[in-house]
């Protein structure tokens, strides 16, 4: 279904190289030559010179091209977007993106399963991570969703337990990508709070047909704040407009055999051919007084609020109309983290969010390798970043002027 136009975001987001005809060669220091196909020898059967600047950066490159993959949610496939707000939640929240009617912020989402490595199958038996970030006029927001509205565990510090017990076994490195094997059963089996979870995980939702026809859940509850300082519990939905659709497991074993990129693959082809995915955005709105009115803990993530006593009020639409130009500079480069907020969304006190508020930081500096990940042009505020901090690993905004610390008079008290 054709809705809205592929959108391009801000120049400083969208960095990229093109490609044509008419470019010559060059180093990455910009030197044009005329060939990186044989390297400098010695006379004409002699060694390879260490002189050779060429193939040293070349083989210096592809010795470090790649990076840490994620502990979990390795394998993602990405794309992007913008979200439309149909309905202002005004009444509320505070957060501009969600309150001016009519108004479209830029997305990227990446999908992902949870247990594989990068090389394992699509049609795996998993949870699929369903992240989303919003690249609003105050700053990036991050909502690191899944495809079932639970989870595993209601305290954070039991999360590493859980995935050594679901990643493969540590003696022989088996089974890949799946949740049927011993370790992952004798923690369940000790972890009754785990079984609503289960039910999901064994039910046909871990096995989607498409990313494209799966929903996506925040989860946790957060927190709407609103202009009068008015506080709302929250819960987030992404309905798919094509409905939700899986396969049984018998076929998602033949497909995995046959095409492993099967998701990878759907989510691209119907993007390139302007079939753009849609999601209606939803929400689910407590009072803050109502917060013990249920007969279970609100912020208890293995929990969810039954729709029948909080009904899904619709209010936006998430269309995916553009696929990424690099699948390792954007999809695999992207950097969520539930702790990227905006005002007018808050965190609550679940454990869960609250150790995943220090886990993700963490996972990032691991992965990409600098505090300075946020300058990576896919994880690019559309905003200019101005505040003191300086260097870094690989830091490349260049801030002029004397002072890198607050309070100052010798810049003014700047940045204000």
């Amino acid at each position: 279904m054709k809705t809205n136009e592929p959108n391009k975001k801000t120049e400083q987001l969208d960095v990229h190289s093109t490609f044509n005809e008419n470019e010559k060669l060059t180093t990455n220091q910009g030197l044009k030559i005329n060939n990186n196909q044989d390297s400098l020898k010695a006379g004409e059967r002699g060694p390879s010179l260490l002189e050779d600047f060429i193939l040293r950066e070349k083989i210096t490159h592809f010795d470090h091209e790649r990076i840490p993959e994620r502990v979990v949610h390795a394998r993602g496939s990405g794309a992007h977007g913008v979200f439309k707000l149909n309905k202002s939640l005004a009444g509320y929240t505070k957060a501009r993106f969600l309150t001016e009617l009519g108004k479209e912020t830029p997305v990227f989402v990446r999908f992902s399963t949870v247990a594989g490595s990068k090389g394992s199958t699509d049609l795996a038996r998993d949870v699929r991570g369903f992240a989303v970030k919003f690249y609003t006029d105050e700053g990036n927001y991050d909502l690191v969703a899944n495809n079932m509205p639970v989870f595993f565990i209601q305290d954070a510090i039991k999360f590493p337990d859980l995935i050594h017990a679901v990643k493969p076994e540590p003696d022989n490195e088996i089974p890949q990508a799946a949740s049927a094997h011993d370790t992952f059963w004798d923690f369940i089996s000790l972890m009754p709070e785990s079984t609503h979870m289960i039910m999901w995980l064994m039910s046909d939702r871990a096995i989607p047909r498409s990313l494209r026809m799966m929903e996506g859940f925040g989860v946790h509850s957060f927190k709407f704040i609103n202009e009068e300082g008015k506080v709302h519990f929250v819960k987030f939905h992404f309905k798919p407009k094509l409905g939700i659709h899986s396969v049984a497991w018998n076929e998602a074993q033949i497909i995995s055999g046959v095409d492993s990129d099967f998701h990878k693959r759907d989510l691209w082809e119907a993007i390139e051919n302007g079939d753009y995915p849609e999601w209606d955005f939803g929400v689910q709105l407590i009072p803050e007084e109502d917060e013990h009115k249920f007969d279970f803990d609100l912020l208890d993530p293995t929990k969810i609020v039954p729709e029948e006593e909080v009904p899904v009020e619709i209010v936006g639409t998430l269309t995916l109309n553009r696929n990424p130009d690099n699948f390792f500079a954007e999809t695999e480069q992207v950097a969520f983290h539930p702790g990227h907020i905006i005002p007018g969304i808050d965190f609550t006190n679940d454990p869960l969010l609250q150790g995943r508020l220090f886990s993700y930081t963490d996972t990032q500096l691991s992965r990409l390798g600098s505090p300075n990940f946020h300058e990576i042009p896919i994880n690019r505020s559309i905003n200019t970043v101005h505040n003191n901090q300086r260097d870094g690993h690989m830091r490349q905004q260049i801030v002029k002027g004397k002072t890198s610390y607050e309070p100052n008079s010798i810049g003014g008290g700047c940045p204000f």
